[in-house]
């Protein structure tokens, strides 16, 4: 599969979901154990690459993610409601 990228990153979400997560004050290594207990296999570091952009993102992964942190998908892609 080829993965594309915009503007230099692999995903358009990835700097959302770092600023909600630390305004939830998790860490990236719970956020990941979070969405681990989803049955969806990520770890801190995947995490980290999705939130500088080096990863990209499925769209279950982001499903789950947006759940977890209770924001939409809608805002985590385009910043708005």
């Amino acid at each position: 599969m080829k993965i594309y990228e915009y503007n230099g990153k692999k995903n358009i979400c990835g700097e959302r979901i770092k600023a909600v997560r630390k305004a939830k004050k998790l860490t990236q290594t719970e956020l990941a154990a979070q969405i681990q207990t989803r049955g969806i296999f990520m770890d801190q570091i995947s995490l980290s690459r999705i939130e500088n952009g080096s990863r990209f993102v499925s769209d279950f992964e982001l499903k789950c993610i947006a759940e977890l942190l209770e924001c939409s998908i809608n805002w985590l892609l385009t910043g708005k409601n």
